[in-house]
């Protein structure tokens, strides 16, 4: 695949974070599709990076909340226009504390708080996605096989599966 093809292919992450009072974290994008939506805090994969590590990257620049990761909870693929694979996977999360102060980053975000499902549910700024997880099961897959000791034959530096 040439260079300029794989740009064409996106792979970005969602962090599902719920307090001990049964609260999602939400943030209210200032762009893009999301543009006024409730949705979960996301973005892109960088270099050198596992989906987890992404995703707890992301969550941290966006709204200064450091969650413990439970597990994989799905994954959202979809082409755009065509041509662009847009792809996320999509991670459960417990927050630590309550006491954790979220400062939403505010040059893509107009506000992130914890909203009950309920309050998401009857809102008409939820995304659809976050709609979607209103009406499942909330089940985590934990990480499995963490590291590659023999036969690592790609010279992989991280290494996670999750099933």
């Amino acid at each position: 695949m040439k260079s300029e093809e794989r740009t064409r292919v996106w792979l970005g992450v969602a962090g599902l974070v719920v307090n001990e009072n049964g609260e999602w974290l939400v943030v209210m994008k200032r762009y893009g599709g999301l543009d006024g939506k409730w949705s979960l805090p996301a973005g892109f994969v960088q270099p050198g990076e596992t989906v987890d590590q992404a995703c707890f990257r992301e969550l941290a620049e966006e709204t200064n909340v450091k969650p413990s990761l439970q597990g994989f909870l799905g994954f959202r693929t979809g082409v755009i226009k065509y041509d662009i694979s847009d792809n996320l996977a999509v991670f459960l999360m417990t927050a630590n504390s309550q006491e954790q102060t979220i400062v939403p980053q505010l040059d893509e975000l107009y506000e992130a708080r914890w909203m009950s499902p309920e309050l998401l549910r009857h809102d008409d700024r939820t995304s659809i996605m976050i709609m979607e997880l209103l009406d499942i099961p909330i089940e985590a897959k934990p990480a499995r096989l963490e590291e590659l000791d023999a036969d690592n034959i790609f010279g992989y530096t991280a290494y996670k599966l999750f099933f």
